[in-house]
């Protein structure tokens, strides 16, 4: 048998759930649950707590305990990088993102920093760099509206970015187009790249800096951007709070077959 705490949990999720309590709502005072017979004070607060780590509200000194909202933005796969948006446009990968999901965005939605470091090793190994080479790193933090969604940071060869609008900390995409046609004005079109995946428990940073809820995990990526000759112009580490995306793959299913048996 559940216990007290877990009954009253799933209770008040199924009706977060079925929209009886709205994202925004705030969540009745642990006081007046206690009232009316929901269970004890230390019940009602344990029950508050696991609502929050399984982040279906979340909780202020002051506020309240407030339902979270539930429509992930929609984190497209390929389409994101059509090089239409970027090249012939201005919509970048995470303005890309915002307009598939119907929502607004502004530029400023994304700050930076932009430091020249020497490579972790990670980042060395990506772009096949000796141990102690510098890379410029470029670091964002993208929002939607007031909510932090991921942060992410590129890493550049200097000798392919040194001077152009990469290296520029003015907040916001670097400039129309952003990184890739930055690069791409430079003579580095992008031609493939690799995303790899990982879920994980933040970091004690990374819930500062995305405002999590208690408990809830991110999702690492690494992105590395190659030109049609192989050369690596980009090497990504983003982190994204796993609530706040639904990630879509549209793609060409291969049939590595055919091709073999057109050799023969």
């Amino acid at each position: 048998m559940a216990p007290k705490w877990r009954e009253l949990a799933d209770k008040l999720a199924e009706r977060i759930r079925s929209g009886e309590y709205a994202p925004g709502h705030r969540l009745p005072h642990i006081r007046t649950l206690v009232d009316a017979g929901e269970g004890s004070k230390a019940t009602v607060h344990a029950a508050y707590k696991a609502l929050e780590a399984e982040g279906l509200v979340t909780a202020s000194r002051g506020h309240g305990t407030i339902v979270r909202p539930q429509t992930p933005l929609k984190r497209l796969g390929i389409d994101r990088y059509d090089k239409a948006k970027w090249r012939d446009g201005d919509e970048v990968a995470f303005i890309a993102d915002r307009v598939a999901s119907g929502r607004a965005y502004r530029r400023d939605e994304q700050t930076q920093t932009v430091s020249r470091i020497e490579a972790p090793s990670v980042v060395a190994a990506a772009h096949g760099l000796p141990a102690g080479a510098e890379v410029y790193a470029r670091a964002r933090l993208v929002k939607d509206g007031e909510q932090p969604t991921h942060v992410l940071t590129s890493y550049y060869r200097p000798e392919h970015v040194e001077g152009t609008r990469i290296v520029d900390p003015t907040p916001g995409p670097a400039g129309r187009g952003g990184g890739f046609r930055v690069l791409y004005d430079a003579g580095y079109e992008i031609d493939h790249m690799r995303e790899e995946l990982f879920a994980r428990a933040a970091t004690a940073e990374e819930a500062r800096l995305l405002q999590l809820p208690a408990g809830e995990p991110v999702v690492e990526m690494h992105r590395t951007v190659y030109t049609a000759d192989g050369t690596v112009v980009e090497f990504a580490i983003g982190v994204h709070a796993a609530s706040r995306f639904a990630w879509s793959y549209d793609f060409q299913v291969p049939d590595s077959a055919q091709g073999k048996e057109e050799d023969r």
